[in-house]
């Protein structure tokens, strides 16, 4: 029975202790006060992961002796070094894993590490609540930005948000100055760059109002998250998709189907599922404790 830490960073800090895929006693947020959600982007790197070892010590509650500790970050991870860090700028290039080990040894805390993508903490924490550990799943995390998670964790950049989906050269609002891109329609800067007179959710209101902007808009939303999904299945096979993040409520669940069914024609790729999920700090939690523990050989 695996006792483990699992660590998501964001806005806030969510620790919890995770036994046999279980969170027990709660979750642990930092700051709790949400008027300081900045504070976390404030802090330079040593800073910040103090902090995180601080929340991981007192999720544990005096148990020294965890199997592992997973830390889900947003941004590009490799080998446990943070490549790149778009909303944290302080990790970028941090060679986070073995700060967070250094820390944790301080404390008399000797588990291995794991630093992963936050989405893919997503996808960890959704098989295992969902009794998929033995499956392969993938998530479109719908929030600022567009994250691509997947269980079983495998080498790769897997920065899904960021696959062309249209080749208008017009199409250049994603974050990361590439054309073409998923976030670049979906990501909520790019949305309030496109429409400078309205607020992200305003345009879905309005699209069901039947404005023919907004409602056109909608549609290629729709279309872009069906491209990309229809490209990881003609890359990697059918499977469960998972829709969530803060963002999944402006999903039109049908009008992503259809697209899907129009783009994804052999009959041995048509084996896919896509469902709507509410966002869970829970979940990710859970994830990055199982993706450690996974890698850890537990």
């Amino acid at each position: 029975m695996a006792k483990s830490v699992g660590v998501t960073l964001s806005e806030q800090i969510h620790t919890g202790f995770v036994v046999d895929h279980k969170l027990v006693g709660g979750l642990r947020r930092f700051p709790a006060d949400e008027d300081d959600y900045g504070a976390l982007v404030e802090m330079h790197t040593e800073a910040l992961v103090e902090t995180i070892c601080e929340q991981i010590v007192a999720a544990a509650d005096g148990e020294k002796n965890l199997d592992a500790v997973g830390l889900a970050v947003p941004g590009l991870v490799k080998s446990g070094v943070v490549e790149e860090a778009p909303n944290l700028a302080q990790l970028k290039g941090a060679r986070l894993r073995d700060l967070l080990s250094m820390k944790l040894h301080d404390h008399g805390i000797a588990a291995p590490v794991m630093v992963l993508n936050d989405a893919d903490g997503v996808a960890a924490g959704l098989a295992a609540r969902h009794g998929k550990l033995d499956s392969m799943i993938r998530v479109w995390t719908i929030g600022m930005g567009i994250g691509h998670g997947r269980y079983p964790h495998t080498a790769g950049v897997w920065e899904g948000g960021h696959t062309v989906v249209t080749l208008d050269e017009k199409e250049t609002f994603c974050g990361c100055g590439g054309r073409g891109h998923l976030e670049g329609i979906m990501g909520h800067r790019a949305m309030r760059l496109r429409f400078l007179d309205m607020e992200p959710d305003e345009v879905f209101e309005a699209a069901k109002k039947g404005d023919p902007r907004c409602l056109e808009f909608k549609k290629l939303y729709h279309k872009a998250l069906a491209a990309a999904t229809a490209s990881s299945i003609h890359m990697a096979g059918p499977g469960k998709f998972f829709l969530t993040g803060t963002y999944v409520k402006n999903i039109d669940l049908p009008m992503l189907k259809d697209y899907m069914q129009q783009m994804v024609k052999m009959s041995p790729l048509q084996g896919y599922s896509i469902e709507v999920v509410e966002e869970s700090a829970e979940t990710r939690v859970i994830g990055s404790a199982v993706s450690a523990e996974q890698a850890a050989g537990l």
